[in-house]
């Protein structure tokens, strides 16, 4: 297998802290956004849709998305478990899973990609060329925001996100409270099970990766 990665980014990040858990070492090779490197023929004939992560499979199959990736790697590495092991827990997972990237993520790129200089006429990942969209600069910050309220209430409730386990889902909400501070965003101090469950998942040596 090969993983294409960028180490700057969120998004490929979270494949990273995924296959750190799960003890996998794979050949990786960097995409240089900061060129634009996403964009060169060499790189559109490994992944037509121009974005990181991808990983390339023994027999040629391209995943060129967390949740592929994620789906793939638990299947052939699975443990330590990290999509759920019951029915409900599964489920959970990729809901979670599903927010942190819906909610959370996407509201932060929302704001930056719409504000940045750098990504005029780029506002969307992909080869295509979108124009930015000013107004949504402040709606996707007012999303990011809302989220940090919604993984609060719910770490209120369990100490991970799909319940007594670490998994997917917590590794795509900590790329995103990280990934805020890119908008300067950061969660309110009276948001405190998110602060305390963030210091537990920080920790982790995965974080690191």
């Amino acid at each position: 297998m090969k993983f294409y990665d960028y180490r700057a980014a969120p998004s490929p990040r979270r494949a990273r802290i995924f296959m750190a858990e799960k003890g996998v070492e794979i050949e990786t090779e960097q995409v240089d956004l900061g060129v634009k490197a996403q964009f060169e023929p060499a790189y559109r004939a490994v992944n037509p849709r121009c974005t990181v992560p991808a990983l390339v499979l023994d027999d040629g199959t391209v995943l060129s998305d967390n949740t592929s990736i994620a789906r793939y790697l638990e299947e052939v590495f699975p443990d330590p478990p990290l999509m759920g092991t019951t029915p409900v827990e599964k489920a959970l997972v990729a809901e979670w899973m599903s927010r942190a990237e819906g909610e959370g993520l996407l509201g932060v790129a929302e704001a930056l990609r719409n504000r940045s200089e750098f990504f005029k006429d780029s506002s969307i990942t992909g080869p295509d060329r979108y124009a930015q969209v000013p107004e949504l600069v402040e709606r996707g910050r007012a999303r990011a925001e809302a989220f940090f309220q919604v993984l609060d209430a719910r770490l209120a409730e369990v100490p991970y996100l799909a319940g007594e386990r670490f998994s997917a889902a917590d590794i795509a909400a900590f790329v995103f409270v990280d990934f805020a501070g890119w908008i300067k965003l950061k969660p309110a101090d009276t948001l405190t099970h998110l602060a305390q469950w963030r210091a537990i998942v920080g920790a982790r040596p995965s974080a690191e990766a």
